[in-house]
């Protein structure tokens, strides 16, 4: 049970409300038992007397029948009329007709139709309730018959029956109130007897853990426990616990090199071990969370990318301080005079402190040459890098901003230094030319090209430097460092050793080596449980109208590296191609929109939405429309709802470093299903062949693996889910930091750098 901010309730209230439930429900259904049986026992006493009342008035009647009709309801007369529960009689013909009736019998005629018939049918009596809208009436006809036994009429009695439906009303009531009374009683014994007993003991034995895991607290356990045997055991596997967990951290840096699962408790105990008496400072363009003001409310978000995806669950896991951007309109008002707060929210787990550039600076670093030079140069997406010396001068501004932070933080105090991805490329130059003392690494998020690709560069030996400035220089794939040293090799004075993947520049060694990028588990996050995802699914099924379909998914930034508008021309194709799918499947693209500030992602956006379009006007019909564009940036429970209602996912960039949504959507399929579609350009694919790979500007052949897609055996489908989900799971987000920490921890210190002159 969850309250409104998904927070879970106390199990001594969840046991009073499930054994009130239980108690509730049994009186409660004994209570109907017994109104019922009233019920029936007032109904068969009102049929008793209705049945002496016509027996009674029969002699008087059949007397009479010899009359004529007038004649025969005179001499009736008021003798038909009813008084406190009897409406009243009526005498009918053998034919049929009434003859004769009381005051007000004659609107019944609908009621006693049904019971007159029956008798003239040939039973001797025949009795029925009716409950109309406003009035419930019992009808008893009885047959009025001469001595040799010929029916010579019928008479019918009516009775309100009213007064029995009211009774059982206030019974019910009343029935229901000592039923509430019971339960709430109940409630509150069962959750203080609940509380006093066991919770309350057990959340004290549960935070003296805590203190045992994390301080290493020597107490005794709490007095108590409700089994006396429970604090006698926690004490001894809290001295088992502290025994254990030095070979625990020996252990743990073995196990980067085996095949072992990594968890966030492994790798915390692996990062102290790594880290000693340092701190763990990550640095990075992009803030992990970023507050926005919506109704005038600071509220925090976490923006798109896997960079904060990856990085998120390794600072949760291991503490330290993060060094970011502050971008969000709220960020400042939510920091404090030095730009830090804890995060995540609502459970602190490390700082984040915000770096503050002015507008001019963001363009020209951010916007200019990381997303306009350095991204469409290491992208093979056949985007013209654009080079300006302005944004080249904003670009070494910002990253001293950063290495001062940096710098600020650590003071004279030991750290290891994770500086994150292209746009703080000569931030490990300036740390290590101020402190050589401090390891320092880098891990390079997006491919790295070619050495002739690279040289357009106008400052690639500026940024060469910066990066081997770094202890260690980390990719994603082993294609990438030898692009990397092939590119120094050419472009930069220094020693390179390709046996241990090194190079030497001014006396100073950097490690060049791969650590494939991967994902935290979708179960070890703040995810909905099963039923809840059930409802979530059902909720956006009716809000985007996707019917009983077959969703395709895909989630993407906006950026034109994606292949958006390479995979809607795919998806037109396969409608074309293979019409039989119309009307049973729907495309969903979850687009976070991305660098909108930039005129060629401002286009890009303005090409899908033509496209979907295009494809929505050419296939759709009067109740199913092919396409649905959802451009916002979405929460991870909604992306995980969406994952998880999709039998197939799309993820074809036309170059990509990693690309963590593939392996997102394999982590979500926890029902071993799903068919993935790979682009063979993501680094993904390296990982991951058992999806369906394609190249995205082979149309036709995308379409056909669409095809393929949507028409896999289930045996086939599970087979290439389960092996994928197996390496997702056994290479996760905690291995690869896990690898990235011991390689850097194990470096030896590097000697001082010589101090080099950037030009633009």
């Amino acid at each position: 049970m969850f309250t409104r901010d998904g927070v879970r309730a106390p199990k001594s209230m969840r046991i009073g409300l499930l054994a009130a439930g239980v108690v509730g429900s049994v009186i409660g259904a004994m209570a109907w038992v017994l109104v019922q049986r009233e019920r029936r026992i007032d109904r068969e006493d009102l049929e008793r007397r209705a049945h002496a009342l016509v027996h009674q008035f029969a002699p008087a009647v059949r007397g009479v029948l010899s009359m004529s009709d007038g004649e025969l309801a005179a001499a009736l007369g008021e003798r038909l009329d009813g008084h406190r529960r009897v409406i009243g009689f009526a005498v009918f013909r053998p034919d049929g007709r009434m003859v004769a009736a009381g005051q007000g019998v004659s609107d019944y005629a609908v009621e006693m139709r049904g019971p007159v018939q029956r008798v003239l049918n040939g039973e001797p009596e025949a009795t029925e309730a009716s409950h109309g809208a406003e009035s419930a009436v019992h009808v008893t006809a009885y047959a009025l018959t001469d001595s040799d036994g010929t029916l010579r009429g019928v008479l019918t009695c009516i009775h309100d029956m009213s007064y029995i439906e009211q009774r059982a009303s206030s019974r019910l009531v009343f029935a229901g109130f000592w039923v509430l009374l019971i339960t709430l009683l109940l409630v509150t014994l069962v959750v203080l007897a609940t509380w006093v007993s066991y919770e309350r003991p057990l959340q004290n034995l549960a935070e003296w853990m805590r203190r045992v895991r994390v301080d290493g607290a020597p107490e005794a356990p709490p007095f108590g426990l409700p089994v006396a045997l429970l604090a006698t055991e926690s004490e001894r596997l809290a001295a088992s616990f502290r025994a254990a967990r030095s070979v625990s951290w020996k252990d743990s840096r073995e196990a980067v090199r085996e095949d072992k699962t990594w968890t966030r408790d492994r790798l915390r105990a692996h990062a102290i071990d790594c880290l000693r008496d340092r701190q763990l400072v990550v640095v990075s363009n992009r803030e992990p969370y970023m507050h926005q003001l919506q109704d005038g409310e600071p509220r925090a978000i976490v923006p798109a990318g896997g960079l904060v995806t990856a990085l998120d669950p390794v600072l949760q896991a291991c503490g330290g301080l993060w060094i970011a951007h502050g971008a969000g309109d709220a960020d400042r008002i939510t920091a404090d005079g030095r730009g830090r707060l804890t995060v995540p929210p609502n459970d602190a787990r490390y700082t984040l402190r915000r770096i503050w550039l002015s507008r001019s600076q963001e363009q020209g670093y951010y916007y200019g040459l990381s997303n306009e030079g350095i991204w469409p140069l290491c992208h093979l997406a056949h985007e013209r890098p654009i080079f300006r010396a302005s944004d080249w001068d904003q670009y070494v501004a910002a990253n001293q901003r950063f290495a001062d932070a940096v710098l600020d933080e650590v003071g004279s105090g030991g750290a290891l230094i994770w500086v994150q991805d292209y746009h703080l490329a000569l931030v490990p130059e300036m740390l290590k030319r101020v402190r050589p003392d401090l390891r320092v690494g880098i891990f390079w998020h997006i491919p790295w090209p070619n050495p002739e690709a690279f040289r357009i560069c106008p400052w690639r030996t500026e940024i060469l430097k910066g990066l081997l400035g770094a202890d260690v220089v980390g990719f994603h794939l082993q294609q990438y460092c030898n692009n990397f040293l092939d590119t120094v090799d050419r472009m930069v004075e220094a020693r390179l050793d390709w046996d241990q993947f090194a190079a030497e520049l001014q006396g100073h060694h950097a490690l060049v080596r791969p650590f494939p990028i991967s994902i935290e588990r979708w179960e070890d996050r703040d995810t909905s449980s099963e039923s809840e995802l059930a409802a979530e699914i059902a909720d956006l099924r009716e809000q985007h109208r996707l019917g009983d379909c077959r969703v395709v998914i895909g989630v993407e930034r906006t950026d034109y590296t994606k292949g958006i508008p390479e995979r809607l021309r795919a998806i037109s194709r396969f409608l074309e191609k293979y019409p039989e799918h119309r009307e049973q499947c729907v495309f969903v693209l979850l687009a976070a929109p991305s660098r909108t500030h930039i005129r060629r992602y401002r286009e890009l956006v303005a090409e899908i939405e033509s496209l979907a379009d295009e494809i929505n006007w050419k296939y759709q019909t009067d109740n199913w429309k092919p396409m649905r564009m959802l451009i916002a940036h979405h929460d991870a429970r909604a992306i995980h709802a969406f994952m998880r209602m999709s039998p197939v996912c799309i993820v074809s960039p036309l170059h990509d470093g990693m690309n963590l949504v593939a392996k997102e959507y394999v982590a979500s399929r926890s029902d071993g299903d799903g068919v993935l579609i790979l682009s063979e350009f993501a680094g993904a694919a390296r990982e991951l062949p058992e999806a369906l790979l394609v190249n995205p500007y082979d149309t036709e052949r995308f379409a056909d693996a669409i095809n393929h897609a949507m028409a896999m055996e289930p045996d086939e489908r599970r087979a290439r889910m389960s092996r994928m989900r197996r390496k997702v799971e056994e290479n996760n987000v905690h291995r690869w930091a896990a690898s990235f920490l011991s390689c850097l921890a194990e470096t030896h210190l590097p000697r001082p750098l010589a101090v080099a002159e950037h030009t633009a």
